[in-house]
């Protein structure tokens, strides 16, 4: 499964080789977001390490700051039924020359000290198209309490 995701990520890398047509771009970067919640699903760190810039800042949901190398060290320490499925709910993408904007709310099912949780986020990605390959550099969650 992580070789079908790496594949799948590197064929959506490659066919983003400038900021080009708006929508193809948009659509690619829907296409990587969703790429992150299955690689993060399936704890591939590689394909994540493909998505995300080394100089990444995410902004957790509680305010914490995370860098990308705290980020993927994090995965090794969760299991992989803490969170059983993250999926976004919507997406929508703003494109200015070689970056792209990523909102939209994302949903997080799992299981925490034993009982069963669904949590929803808004969400802010910032994507930059680097030497013809986008990436994240950015990062945010906000919990939705309705």
């Amino acid at each position: 499964m992580k070789v079908f995701l790496f594949f799948s990520l590197v064929c959506a890398l490659a066919a983003t080789s400038g900021a080009g047509d708006r929508s193809a771009v948009e659509s690619n970067i829907v296409a990587l977001e969703k790429a992150w919640n299955q690689a993060y699903k399936f704890r591939d760190k590689t394909a994540l390490s493909h998505i995300l810039h080394d100089s990444l800042v995410l902004v957790n949901d509680d305010g914490s700051l995370q860098t990308k190398g705290s980020f993927l060290a994090s995965i090794d320490m969760s299991k992989p039924v803490d969170e059983q499925q993250a999926e976004p709910e919507s997406i929508s993408v703003s494109v200015i020359g070689d970056v792209a904007i990523a909102t939209g709310v994302f949903r997080e099912k799992g299981v925490e000290k034993g009982k069963a949780y669904v949590r929803r986020n808004r969400f802010v990605d910032t994507w930059v198209n680097t030497n013809g390959i986008w990436v994240c550099v950015a990062a945010s969650a906000t919990p939705m309490t309705h």
